[in-house]
């Protein structure tokens, strides 16, 4: 997989230097029990990794279900959860969109069901709003549209069939979606292999460790680019060497 550059890994991890501690515009302070979170930080943090660097930091990352595809134009977003649930039903969907923030990721439980919770007016109303994205554990519909939009849009099912607009759903608070808990505030990043979620208390440390994988990918790819063999990058012949007499061994790149 071709990474960010090896500078630009470095830049992202350097940024680490100028986060400043207290309140300013963009700190998240409404999770509890948690330290207020600088969501221009780890944007551009963010900005500088991918999310398969962000799991091979850690085994306990919280990855969506591959179920949930993009179907927009642009699958790349970062922002806090603002979290639905609601099921068959897409009133919860137009409250959440008219209560969210600038830079929010609407983030619905929609119990799995193919039933579509929004379309193309909503992803228009959400754009206008200046929203990260939309993820729907769900249906979603107006492919035509969505197809060439720039609003990330992601969901479980593509139906032409609207749910009703009958009852009140359930705002900020803990949900389901993909296979995984999504609790308010929470950091959604995605791009083109998928979607994940992290505690925003953590999330600087698990960008942090993503560079660093990042930035040691980089390396690898400019001796492979020197015409060196991948196996020349990796503890290849002492890893083989130990499984071979049965005992514990970790492959790892040595550049």
């Amino acid at each position: 997989m071709v990474r960010p550059t090896a500078q630009a890994a470095a830049f992202v991890a350097c940024r680490l230097t100028t986060l400043l501690p207290g309140r300013c515009p963009g700190i998240v302070t409404g999770v509890t029990g948690s330290a207020p979170v600088d969501l221009a930080a780890i944007r551009e943090l963010a900005a500088g990794v991918d999310i398969t660097a962000l799991c091979d930091t850690a085994d306990d990352i919280r990855v969506v279900s591959s179920a949930l595809r993009c179907r927009s134009a642009n699958p790349v977003m970062c922002g806090p959860a603002l979290t639905v649930r609601c099921h068959d039903d897409f009133l919860g969907v137009i409250q959440a969109i008219e209560q969210a923030a600038p830079g929010d990721v609407v983030m619905v439980d929609g119990g799995g069901r193919e039933t579509a919770l929004a379309g193309e007016l909503f992803a228009r109303a959400a754009l206008a709003k200046q929203l990260a994205g939309i993820v729907i554990d769900g249906g979603y519909r107006d492919l035509r549209f969505i197809a060439t939009c720039q609003l990330p849009v992601y969901s479980r099912h593509v139906t032409p069939r609207a749910g009703t607009a009958s009852r009140l759903a359930a705002l900020g608070e803990t949900v389901s979606c993909g296979g995984v808990p999504v609790h308010p505030r929470d950091i959604i990043i995605a791009d083109h292999d998928g979607i994940v979620v992290l505690d925003p208390g953590s999330a600087v440390a698990r960008l942090t460790a993503a560079a660093q994988v990042v930035a040691t990918e980089s390396r690898v790819i400019q001796r492979l680019a020197a015409g060196a063999a991948l196996g020349d990058c990796l503890n290849l012949a002492e890893h083989t060497d130990r499984l071979a007499r049965g005992e514990p061994s970790r492959l790892r790149f040595t550049v």
